[in-house]
């Protein structure tokens, strides 16, 4: 469990010591490509699935039009964005305005680390074929758009399993 994110700042009326959990913190996360090509969409507020292309295309332009020397997070309509680039491909978060940037930055970095684990030096064919795992990972280190797990060996440990499973058949 990280321990240093902010969860939310509303707090649940009948329980005014209780965090509101129903708070949204992370509205989607995107991985795509230098020409912009989105490889991977995982969405944690409803988004219609007619907007979600046009949503992608807009938050892709912004973030791959930026210049390395510039900051990494980028306010963006009710919301802010939070991406990082590795080799070729763009790992880009959407967040509400009461997360912290920088964990959710080290939240892509601790992801891209356990994709390099899990696939010894992670490619974008690599996401290409194996969206399924790639999903099982995702889901072990968010729910319900909160962080609930970082540590590279619990959420890698389904996931081996799984294969261990496989490899018995």
């Amino acid at each position: 469990m990280v321990t240093g994110c902010k969860v939310a700042k509303t707090r649940v009326a009948h329980y005014p010591d209780a965090l509101d959990l129903t708070i949204t913190m992370i509205k989607f996360l995107l991985m795509v490509n230098k020409q912009g090509q989105t490889r991977l969409s995982k969405y944690y507020e409803q988004v219609d699935i007619e907007k979600r292309p046009s949503l992608e295309t807009d938050v892709v332009k912004r973030c791959l039009s930026r210049k390395k020397e510039e900051c990494s997070f980028v306010e963006y309509k009710d919301f802010r964005l939070v991406y990082r680039q590795y080799a070729a491909l763009f790992i880009v978060v959407g967040i509400s305005d009461t997360e912290n940037e920088l964990s959710i930055y080290e939240l892509v970095h601790n992801f891209v680390e356990v994709l390099d684990k899990y696939f010894s030096r992670v490619s974008e064919l690599d996401i290409m074929f194996n969206l399924d795992k790639v999903h099982i990972i995702i889901d072990e280190i968010i729910q319900n758009g909160h962080i609930v797990e970082t540590n590279k060996n619990r959420i890698l440990a389904p996931l081996l399993a799984l294969d261990k499973m496989a490899e018995a058949h």
